[in-house]
């Protein structure tokens, strides 16, 4: 049986790069290189890549690019963008909780809900981040966003989410706050135009979760900031205000 972010995956790559979201792209990219000092002879793991828009404007710059995701949909776009721009990336079908790397990359990405925290437990979410610890080499970079649990704490997910889709909706939403997994229902609109309604499950994390869960994984020199829309800074405090936060840090 297919996970709803199979199914939310599986027919939708054409759409996700009309997304609001996906224009915050090269600014976003800016500070994973002003993490990486400018040195483009590092190599990069994109987790979770979707139709490769970090990868691919990583690879613009002259980063060695590896690109990882669940859906070959997303993957087959990913490699159509990638040949538009006229530059090479290594795409890969691949989940997140089951990588053949190890000890090999100098920076890991994991954007935009890329595989995290969408899982349905949260022991496959911790497998996601012990994994980017063991691909790294050491003192390897991991750059990611998560969903900020203390947003809907005081504000609405499903307000939020409707107020910027383009064409999905959420109909219903419930925050839990024992296991801070907001259960929605998501009537999602596929590429070729058809309505599907989908059951997501997604969780949500405080900032001294994300600490403690990165500290057992193996990394250290751990910052959380607001992930704000292509403007990512070491200036931006995470506040209630803030749907995701990103987090930079590096393996011991």
């Amino acid at each position: 049986m297919k996970q709803w972010y199979e199914e939310l995956f599986e027919n939708s790559a054409k759409s996700y790069d009309k997304e609001p979201f996906v224009k915050g792209t090269r600014g976003e990219v800016d500070f994973i290189e002003k993490e990486l000092v400018s040195d483009t002879s590092a190599t990069i793991l994109d987790i979770g890549c979707g139709t490769g828009r970090h990868a691919i404007e990583l690879a613009k710059r002259g980063y060695s690019v590896t690109a990882v995701d669940l859906s070959a949909s997303q993957l087959n776009q990913a490699r159509l963008n990638a040949a538009a721009t006229d530059v090479t990336v290594q795409f890969a079908k691949a989940d997140a909780r089951h990588l053949d790397y190890s000890n090999q990359f100098d920076g890991v990405i994991m954007v935009c809900e890329g595989a995290f925290p969408l899982m349905e437990t949260d022991e496959m979410n911790f497998d996601i981040l012990k994994n980017a610890s063991r691909v790294l080499k050491q003192r390897g970079l991991f750059i990611f966003t998560t969903l900020n649990g203390l947003f809907p704490l005081f504000h609405s997910v499903k307000y939020y989410m409707n107020e910027h889709q383009d064409h999905d909706s959420i109909k219903e939403s419930t925050f839990d706050l024992m296991t801070f997994r907001d259960y929605s229902e998501y009537e999602h609109v596929d590429d070729d135009g058809n309505k599907h309604s989908i059951k997501c499950n997604e969780r949500y994390y405080v900032p001294s979760e994300i600490t403690w869960l990165l500290k057992m994984a193996g990394f250290s020199e751990i910052d959380i900031y607001a992930a704000e829309l292509g403007n990512w800074n070491r200036d931006k405090k995470l506040t209630t205000e803030d749907l995701e936060m990103l987090v930079v840090t590096r393996k011991k």
